[in-house]
Order: C-alpha cells, then structure tokens, then sequence
C-alpha cells in the first residue's frame, strides 16, 4: 500500500514537473523548487547512505522506499533551471555548459534507477555496491556546477 502511495504521488509530482518551467512566475520560484527537489532527494539518500555505511541497522524496506524516491526525486529539478533562473548555488555554467549539465543529469537519474533497483534486492551488499557510482554522480555535477 505504501509503495502505491509514493508511486502514485512520484507520478503526480513528474506529470507535474515537465511543464513546471513555464510555470514559475519569478525566478526565485524556480530556485525554490529546485531546491527543494535536490534537498528531499538529499534527505532520502542520506538514509540509504548511513545504511549502506553502517550507521543504521539495515532495513531493506526502509532503503526501498527511501531509493525509490531518491530515483523519482531526482527527475524533478531540472525543470528548474531554465533561462532566466540563474541564481541560487548554482554556477554560471550551468547554462553556459547546458550539454554537460544535461549529461551529468542523465547520468545520476541513471544511477538513482540503479540504487532502487539494488535495494530492491533486499540485500545490503547490493545496495553497498550501487551506492558508491550514485553517490560519485551526484558528487560530479556538485564539483562542475555547484557554488559550495
């Protein structure tokens, strides 16, 4: 029953997002929104971080319903960034580098897809493995296109 509630609100949230870059009245919006995105997808892949590291006890629920909003969350952001909403922490060559920024996106909704299927293993070394290549994507598009 969870797992039908967060697809069914991911799924709200992604038919919401496509058009959302026409949506914003004011450039702050859009930072806002992105964001908020990135700190929600943050807040749920640092739980499947401090499984996958030993911090917490291992719950294989929790790090399935925690990457899979990882992996829906991170298709969000994106549309907050369109022309016109350069501000924020994000550096100027975002939009002056759009190919790039567009590659590193693809590559961590890539590799979010990846944690959630390995968690979906229900099996820690899985999770483990998958952890580190989505960590390190997230970690390249913070060091090309984030004012830290």
């Amino acid at each position: 029953m969870i797992r039908l509630a967060l697809f069914a609100l991911a799924a709200s949230c992604a038919a919401f997002a496509l058009p959302a870059s026409a949506q914003f009245a004011k450039t702050e919006d859009a930072v806002k929104y992105r964001q908020s995105a990135l700190f929600v997808m943050g807040q749920h892949f640092g739980r499947v971080g401090a499984m996958a590291n030993g911090r917490v006890p291992y719950d294989a629920a929790a790090a399935t319903a925690n990457a899979e909003i990882v992996a829906e969350m991170a298709k969000l952001p994106w549309a907050g960034f369109g022309a016109g909403t350069e501000s924020g922490k994000s550096k100027p060559e975002v939009w002056k580098e759009s190919a790039k920024f567009k590659e590193l996106q693809d590559k961590m909704i890539a590799e979010t897809g990846k944690l959630a299927v390995a968690a979906k293993a229900g099996n820690i070394d899985a999770l483990k493995a998958q952890f580190g290549p989505t960590a390190a994507s997230c970690k390249a598009c913070h060091d090309s296109f984030r004012n830290q």
